[in-house]
C-alpha cells in the first residue's frame, strides 16, 4: 500500500468514472489513471422509481473492473460516492450493499448539496476567482447542481432535478426534437430556476464555471467548429452565442446525425440537446456571457475531500496565482530566474511603450509576461533546440489561471524567442487564428529581442529609455557598464519586432561606438 496514493470513484446517473492519484509533499498531485464507463444507471428510472436490471449489472461490471485497476495501484484509500440516481432509485440501496460485497468499494450516496460542494472544491482549486462574484453549475444525467459565491466564499447552494438523463426521458421523446417539444423544455428549466432564485441573486454575476459531461461535450464540439487541438478543454472559455449557435444545430438534427458531430462523443447523443439546452438557459437567466469550462468537477472534488482527510495537503490553503503559477513552473524546470526575471522586465517595458498605439489590454500583457518568464524552459531538455522544447513544455504546462488558448499562445510566443521566424510550414502556428499569429509575432519578437538584450545573462542593462513616434521606435540602453554584447545581441535578434509592428527599430547604448557593437 502507498500512502500518497488515492483513488476516487464517482457513480453518477449517466456514468461511472475512476481515478487515481500520486500526491507529492508540497500538496500536488499528479494523475495516475483515469477511467470512464457510460453505464447509464438512471436509465428508466423516472418511469419505474428503481434501478433497472440491466443498468445494476453494467455497474457492477464497471466497478469490478476499475476496482482491479485501482488495486493495481495500490492505493492507501478510496473515495467513492453516488449521486442522483442512486439518491432517488427505491432500490438503491440495495446497489449500494451490492458494491460492497461483490466489488469491495464501499459507497456514499451524498445529497445534491454535498455534490455542489465538491464541485465548488473543484473550481476553487482550479480557477482564481479572488474578488469575483460567480455561479459554479455541475449538470449531470439527473441533477443540476448551482453554487453562488463571492471569491471562495459560497453564498448559496441548490440542487435542481435539471439533469440531461431526467429531462430528455421526461420532455424529448422525438427524434429529431420537435418544436414543440423543445419549447416545453425551455419553459420547465426557465420555471424551476426562477422558482430558485430571486431577481436579486440573478444580478452581478461576472461569470460561470461549468462542469460535468454536457459542459466538455460543448468545449470539444466549438474547439472542433474552431478547428483548434488543445491537449483537454480545463479552463475553455465558452461565449453564449456559441452555445445558442450550437444548441440550434443539435436541436436540427437526429439522433445519428448527431453521432457524427466532431468533438461529440456518440455514447452522449441522445442527452445532449437536453443538457446544452440547460447550458443556454443558465447563461440566459443569469445573463453572464462568459463559460469557463472546468473539467474535473466533482472527481477531483473528491480528490481534494480525500487528501484533507489524510491530511496530505499543506496545513495553510496556498495563495494561488497566475505569476506564483509561472515561477513554479519555471523552477520546476529548473531555469534560469535571473535571465528569465531581466527578460520579463525589459519585455514588459517595451510593451508600456507601445501599449497605448496597439490597444493591449491586460490581458495581453499576462500573456508577455508568461512567454518572458517561460520562453527558455526548453533548456530542460537540452540547448539544441531549446526553443522548440519550451514550446511544447508550455503548451501542456499546467499553468494556473490561463485558458488553452492563451497556453497555446505563449507557448508559440516562447517558440520564436530564437532561431527561425514564423513561416506557413510551422504547423502550430499556422493553426491560429489571424488576428492570434499577428499577436504572437509581435510578443514574440519583444521576447526574442528582450533575450538579445541579456546576451551575457547578467542583468547589465538596468533600463531602457523608449521613444516612439509614427515609423520608429527609438530604444537606449541605460546601465554603468559595458552594454556593447548586449546592444550586438539585441541588434542581431530585432528582426522579428521589425516585422510584426511594422516599425524601425533603432537600438543605442551611450559610450558604446558603432564598431564596438559590431565586433562585440
Amino acid at each position: 500500500m502507498k500512502q500518497n496514493r488515492l483513488a476516487a470513484v464517482d457513480i453518477g446517473t449517466n456514468s461511472i468514472r475512476s481515478i487515481v492519484i500520486e500526491v507529492a509533499a508540497s500538496g500536488k498531485y499528479k494523475i495516475l489513471d483515469d477511467e470512464k464507463v457510460m453505464v447509464r444507471l438512471g436509465e428508466g428510472l423516472n418511469q419505474t422509481g428503481s434501478i433497472s436490471p440491466a443498468a445494476w449489472e453494467r455497474a457492477l461490471s464497471a466497478l469490478s473492473r476499475q476496482k482491479k485497476i485501482i488495486d493495481g495501484y495500490h492505493v492507501c484509500s478510496i473515495e467513492a460516492v453516488a449521486t442522483s440516481a442512486m439518491r432517488k432509485a427505491l432500490n438503491g440501496p440495495a446497489l449500494v450493499e451490492a458494491i460492497k460485497e461483490k466489488v469491495g468499494i464501499e459507497v456514499e450516496v451524498i445529497s445534491g448539496e454535498a455534490e455542489a460542494e465538491l464541485a465548488a472544491l473543484s473550481a476553487f482549486h482550479n480557477f482564481d476567482l479572488d474578488g469575483v462574484r460567480h455561479l459554479i453549475f455541475d449538470i449531470g444525467g439527473g441533477s443540476l447542481e448551482l453554487i453562488s459565491a463571492q471569491g471562495t466564499h459560497i453564498e448559496e447552494i441548490l440542487s435542481l432535478e435539471l439533469g440531461a438523463v431526467f429531462l430528455t426521458e421526461t420532455f424529448l421523446k422525438s427524434d429529431p426534437v420537435t418544436e414543440p417539444e423543445h419549447q416545453k423544455l425551455r419553459k420547465h428549466i426557465r420555471k424551476t430556476l426562477k422558482a430558485s432564485f430571486s431577481p436579486e441573486e440573478c444580478n452581478s454575476l461576472q461569470c460561470l464555471v461549468g462542469s460535468g459531461g454536457t459542459i466538455t461535450s460543448i468545449a470539444a464540439m466549438v474547439m472542433a467548429t474552431r478547428r483548434e487541438n488543445y491537449d483537454s478543454s480545463h479552463g475553455y472559455e465558452l461565449l453564449r452565442s456559441e452555445v445558442v449557435h450550437l444548441l440550434a444545430s443539435l436541436a436540427r438534427k437526429s439522433d445519428k446525425e448527431r453521432r457524427a458531430i466532431p468533438g461529440l462523443n456518440p455514447d452522449r447523443s441522445d442527452i445532449i440537446v437536453a443538457g446544452v439546452t440547460v447550458v443556454d438557459e443558465v447563461m440566459d437567466f443569469f445573463g453572464v456571457n462568459l463559460l469557463k469550462v472546468n473539467e474535473r468537477g466533482i472527481r477531483e472534488g473528491l480528490i481534494l475531500r480525500g487528501l484533507q482527510k489524510l491530511k496530505l495537503l499543506p496545513g495553510e490553503k496556498p495563495v494561488r496565482s497566475w505569476r506564483a503559477s509561472l515561477l513554479e513552473y519555471g523552477r520546476s524546470c529548473h531555469f534560469d530566474e535571473p535571465h528569465c526575471l531581466q527578460v520579463t522586465r525589459l519585455a514588459l517595458e517595451i510593451y508600456h511603450a507601445l501599449a497605448k498605439r496597439y490597444s493591449f489590454t491586460e490581458k495581453d500583457r499576462r500573456l508577455l509576461e508568461a512567454a518572458a518568464l517561460l520562453h527558455d524552459v526548453g533548456y530542460f531538455i537540452n540547448y539544441s533546440s531549446h526553443h522548440k522544447h519550451s514550446y511544447h513544455l508550455i503548451r501542456h504546462a499546467d499553468l494556473f489561471g490561463f485558458t488553452p488558448r492563451e497556453r497555446e499562445l505563449i507557448a508559440n510566443m516562447a517558440r520564436y524567442h530564437r532561431k527561425a521566424l514564423p513561416k506557413k510550414k510551422h504547423e502550430p502556428y499556422m493553426r491560429l487564428s489571424a488576428a492570434d499569429r499577428a499577436l504572437v509575432g509581435r510578443f514574440g519578437g519583444i521576447v526574442r529581442l528582450c533575450d538579445g538584450l541579456d546576451r551575457r545573462r547578467n542583468s547589465v542593462v538596468q533600463g531602457l529609455d523608449c521613444q516612439l513616434d509614427k515609423h520608429t521606435l527609438k530604444l537606449t540602453l541605460q546601465g554603468e557598464e559595458d552594454l556593447s554584447v548586449e546592444l550586438f545581441g539585441a541588434r542581431a535578434k530585432n528582426d522579428l519586432f521589425q516585422i510584426a509592428f511594422d516599425l524601425k527599430l533603432v537600438i543605442e547604448a551611450p559610450g558604446v561606438v558603432e564598431s564596438e557593437a559590431e565586433s562585440a
